[in-house]
């Protein structure tokens, strides 16, 4: 997966996240990830008591330096380098062999 903008939330999450067992996740410098959106969480978190919330929370999670930080993205790239990235990544995963546990139940007609 590569972050080329933003990813939030619940849709970050979906998106062949690490959570999910994405194998490979890169960011471009520029992309942000976060909870949410820096305006609606500033609403919540600070309703409107500090007027500079905004851009601290931006500054603070809206960028994939923390993502990276946590483990949620494996390197942030430039974008010039995506398709060189990518390619190899492909190549490296061609074997790849997934095994996942056995289903414990059948799926039975409602």
């Amino acid at each position: 997966t590569v972050i080329t903008r933003k990813a939030y939330g619940g849709a970050y999450d979906v998106m062949s996240s690490k959570h999910l067992r994405g194998d490979i996740n890169y960011a471009w410098p520029t992309s942000e990830i976060a909870v949410m959106g820096a305006k609606g969480a500033v609403e919540i978190i600070f309703r409107g008591e500090n007027p500079n919330a905004e851009q601290e929370y931006a500054d603070k999670f809206s960028n994939p330096f923390s993502a990276a930080s946590r483990g949620f993205i494996d390197d942030i790239i430039e974008p010039s380098t995506t398709r060189e990235r990518i390619c190899a990544d492909l190549e490296m995963l061609e074997t790849k062999d997934l095994t996942n546990p056995p289903k414990k139940h059948g799926n039975i007609p409602l």
